[in-house]
């Protein structure tokens, strides 16, 4: 019988536990994709059977919160102790940088309906620090909703570009251009010749763009401490009323 080897002796020497089967799991979906995670190759890569499996996660489902889990782990937490505008702008940057490393939880994110405590403080640190800035409960929900919506966006488009790097855009786009040379196209040709392939544009750096116009905006919801509308019944409201 031939000798094992070192690497999977190691795996073999190394007990079992819910920690262990978590982070291969997420070893898996991060290196061959979510779609490759199963019972089975979960089993395999850990050097066990997979009925062992079960005596640390009950299906699949639960492999898929655990990661997930995972993964909110990684993110920044944001304070409520301080200004909430950077401490989005810290959230945001954050959240997109773990989404780089783990692309395919993208669309997992909010999809569970048993999150783990790493979730759920993130959540709740997330809106302590928005209802700390002033932003009403209703505001907060919308602003909240919308970061989101914003941050995995453009995690989703930036993960499906053509273009691992700022060096590969000419690679990329130069022979799209030159597809468009008959004048159908000029806007097209007018953005890649004088903005995309410009020395130094980088798709990444679109990101602060859009986040700073919705941080500012978000920041007009909430008044000046003394600043009230008048009511149509005579007295007062205050501009940072629900919306």
């Amino acid at each position: 019988m031939p000798a094992l080897s070192t690497h999977k002796r190691s795996k073999d020497r190394t007990p079992l536990s819910r920690e262990r089967v978590l982070h291969c799991a997420l070893n898996i979906a991060d290196e061959e994709g979510i779609g490759a995670l199963t019972i089975r190759s979960l089993a395999h890569e850990l050097g066990t059977k997979p009925m062992s499996l079960y005596y640390y996660v009950a299906n699949k489902d639960e492999i898929l919160d655990g990661i997930v889990d995972l993964v909110f782990g990684e993110i920044d937490l944001p304070s409520d102790q301080g200004d909430w505008l950077p401490e989005m702008r810290r959230r945001a940057g954050s959240v997109r940088q773990v989404l780089r490393r783990h692309s395919w939880a993208i669309g997992l994110l909010e999809s569970r309906t048993t999150p783990g405590p790493a979730t759920l403080q993130h959540h709740n640190a997330t809106l302590a620090s928005l209802r700390a800035g002033g932003f009403s409960v209703q505001q907060t929900a919308h602003a909240y909703a919308l970061l989101d919506s914003y941050i995995y966006g453009f995690a989703l488009q930036e993960s499906a570009l053509p273009l691992s790097s700022a060096d590969s855009i000419a690679e990329v786009a130069e022979p799209m251009v030159q597809r468009f040379s008959d004048g159908d196209y000029p806007h097209l040709v007018e953005m890649a010749t004088e903005h995309v392939l410009q020395p130094g544009y980088d798709f990444a750096d679109e990101f602060d763009v859009g986040l700073d116009v919705i941080l500012e905006a978000l920041a007009r919801w909430i008044p000046a401490e003394d600043e009230e509308l008048p009511s149509s019944a005579g007295g007062s409201v205050s501009r940072a009323g629900n919306h």
